[in-house]
């Protein structure tokens, strides 16, 4: 098995702000697995927030190099477990190992990787499409760009209920809010009447993720569901957001990929947790990878290939939020 590494710098239809950051490029990592005539492909981006700069992701995968290409007859499992030491410190790179190599395994038993897992996709959740902070015309110009039946809505400003009393006048389309740790309890708890009131579906980690008395309290006084992301990174966070929040919101380079991702959801379903994965502004490589776990999702937000300029792989295909399957096996994506 050899070991590829491709670097990008996606660019962005539009500024993309939230309420600690904006950006124009979203710098990402390609992970190629080759073994024989087969070809496995992993993604990760970069993140300020977490401190993952695309030179350490590729220092620490290639300072792994040897060890990476002697597991090629393992399983996916056994595969994650044996790199897991070497890169606990960052989650990122072992996510793009990882789905590269479920993608691989999968590929070589001639599946799909949700056949592989024994799922069946049927009833799949549609992806809601995201609307980064901005001016209220400039949002609705974006919803109007691209009609779409769910929006998730970048929030924590000081005008954020006047901001989606005004996008609520432009659609019908069901609205997410994700105030990415902006809130208080108080401030979530009087905003959430409103926002319900304004077709609000569920709040996304309105508050800090060290707030855990904030969230006692919001938790037991919201009128909408909270589903948590910042306040869920591994496995060992699931167990904790019970009593916390409604669900959870996988990110697989924040995990460390796919096969401790689909552990999370698992666990999260068994603790009776609303299940969803979110996406990072990746290529179509990433997001085909994610669309494998739906069978196990209530809700996902996998609309970062439809936030670039322009896209470096083909994979799945996503219209008016209803994701098909490629025809290829693994997770049927491919780089350009």
């Amino acid at each position: 098995m050899k070991l590829k590494l491709h670097s990008f710098d996606l660019v962005l239809k539009h500024t993309f702000t939230i309420s600690r950051e904006s950006r124009n490029t979203q710098p990402t990592l390609i992970v190629e697995l080759v073994d024989g005539d087969f070809h496995g492909f992993g993604e990760t981006s970069s993140n300020t927030y977490y401190q993952i700069t695309m030179k350490n992701l590729i220092d620490e995968i290639t300072e792994h190099k040897a060890l990476i290409q002697s597991l090629s007859n393992v399983t996916p499992a056994i595969f994650w477990e044996k790199l897991q030491p070497f890169f606990k410190d960052n989650m990122f790179a072992l996510c793009a190992l990882d789905m590269a190599f479920n993608d691989l395994y999968a590929r070589k038993k001639g599946k799909k990787l949700y056949e592989s897992w024994g799922l069946n996709p049927k009833t799949n959740p549609m992806t809601d499409y995201t609307i980064g902070i901005d001016t209220v015309e400039k949002m609705v110009a974006k919803m109007k760009e691209l009609p779409w039946p769910i929006y998730k809505i970048k929030l924590g400003t000081k005008n954020d209920i006047e901001i989606v009393t005004e996008l609520r006048k432009h659609t019908e389309a069901v609205f997410r809010i994700d105030a990415n740790c902006g809130w208080t309890a108080d401030e979530a708890i009087k905003n959430a009447i409103k926002l319900k009131e304004l077709g609000v579906e569920f709040l996304e980690q309105p508050l800090k993720a060290d707030d855990i008395e904030g969230a006692k309290k919001l938790y037991k006084n919201s009128v909408l569901p909270i589903i948590a992301d910042e306040s869920c990174i591994v496995e060992s966070d699931v167990e904790k957001c019970v009593g916390l929040f409604h669900g959870v919101n996988v990110k697989l380079t924040k995990c460390g990929g796919l096969t401790p991702g689909k552990r999370m959801l698992e666990k999260a379903k068994e603790l009776g947790l609303k299940t969803m994965v979110g996406c990072m502004t990746e290529s179509s490589i990433g997001i085909s990878a994610i669309a494998h776990l739906l069978p196990l999702l209530d809700y996902v937000d996998m609309d970062g290939s439809l936030l670039l300029k322009e896209d470096i792989a083909t994979g799945i295909n996503i219209k008016n939020g209803v994701i098909s399957y490629a025809n290829e096996n693994g997770i049927g994506a491919n780089l350009l």
